[in-house]
């Protein structure tokens, strides 16, 4: 396949970049593509899925790469205009995606690259960058309280200790039993609990968050407070790990 050099909007010739497609029906390494780096006006010409349907790669309007939609933002336009920030990726027309990175989406603001790549004039909500700082702890507080219901979580000193030591929540051998997959302390929590709990979840290569308040965390937890606690691995960790690498890309997570 020949490489081909896109011009970006200031006449500028845009660099060829490697990006690896993973194809669903195959296993193995996924064989490179070239992806060319174009201007944000150049997005609505193609696909929002870049390389197919079940794809997760996606064009960030800011750099005009293409990479992985797990670093990057969707914002949906309304019909009113209004630009959306949307987080879950349910809400309905074509997505521009945005790299979580604090220049690009400051590039993205300054050079009007959501109107440029939809085509149309955008309203951009005030402070976008806190917004969207606001809704991803929204909704990692939201994933935990889910986590709450489906028998994921733990909360308390004792209980967190005993599944860290054993890495597993439930009776080890017993039927319901999880894997321990991430450890979160309260940000105002006594720093004598956590160092207890350090080794232990070192140990076993268990990720610390401390994004939040024990108040926070309690509520999520549908309790007064929370200090200590772990939660199952599976899907909906993996999804609390894609925001908090997202909110800490973003310049709004503590660890």
């Amino acid at each position: 396949m020949d490489d081909k050099v896109a011009m970006t909007g200031d006449g500028q010739p845009a660099v060829a970049v490697p990006t690896p497609v993973p194809d669903p029906d195959r296993s193995g390494p996924a064989a490179p593509i070239l992806a060319e780096e174009i201007p944000a006006e150049a997005v609505a010409d193609e696909p929002e899925t870049v390389a197919g349907r079940k794809s997760p790669l996606r064009r960030c309007i800011g750099s005009g790469r293409v990479g992985d939609k797990a670093g990057m933002v969707r914002f949906v336009v309304s019909p009113d205009g209004l630009l959306a920030p949307d987080l879950e990726e349910t809400l309905p027309g074509r997505g521009l995606w945005l790299t979580a990175d604090p220049t690009l989406v400051e590039k993205a603001l300054s050079k009007g690259l959501f109107a440029k790549a939809a085509r149309r004039a955008v309203k951009v909500p005030d402070d976008l960058p806190g917004m969207l700082r606001r809704l991803m702890r929204r909704r990692l507080l939201g994933l935990i309280g889910i986590a709450r219901k489906g028998g994921g979580a733990l909360a308390g000193f004792e209980k967190v200790q005993a599944a860290l030591r054993s890495g597993v929540i439930g009776r080890p051998g017993g039927a319901g039993q999880k894997s321990v997959g991430l450890w979160l302390e309260a940000c105002d929590g006594s720093d004598d609990g956590r160092t207890k709990l350090h080794g232990l979840a070192q140990a076993r290569g268990i990720r610390l968050i401390d994004l939040f308040g024990r108040a926070e965390l309690g509520a999520a937890l549908g309790r007064d407070e929370a200090v200590h606690v772990v939660l199952a691995a599976g899907p909906l960790a993996s999804q609390i790990r894609r925001e908090v690498e997202r909110l800490s890309a973003l310049g709004g997570a503590g660890s």
